[in-house]
């Protein structure tokens, strides 16, 4: 592999990942809310409990994302 190419694979490589990362999150907070509204509709009256479970996993999901994208950055000037 001529090194023109090996020395911008990193830079590419770190981009795809920041990107499947976001897309990642994205799906992630999409599958919980979605979930979230079902089953309020489903139940109304644990819908206080609901929010706050939704709430968790959205930061969870969030924070995920997050790492892979502080990762990825770490990687690429590192």
């Amino acid at each position: 592999m001529p090194p023109e190419i090996s020395q911008h694979l990193g830079q590419v490589s770190a981009g795809a990942g920041i990107g499947l990362s976001v897309v990642g999150m994205g799906l992630g907070v999409g599958l919980i809310f979605a979930s979230a509204i079902q089953s309020v509709a489903r139940q109304p009256e644990m819908a206080k409990q609901l929010t706050t479970l939704m709430y968790i996993g959205m930061a969870l999901v969030e924070g995920m994302a997050l790492l892979g994208v502080v990762f990825c950055y770490l990687a690429l000037k590192g």
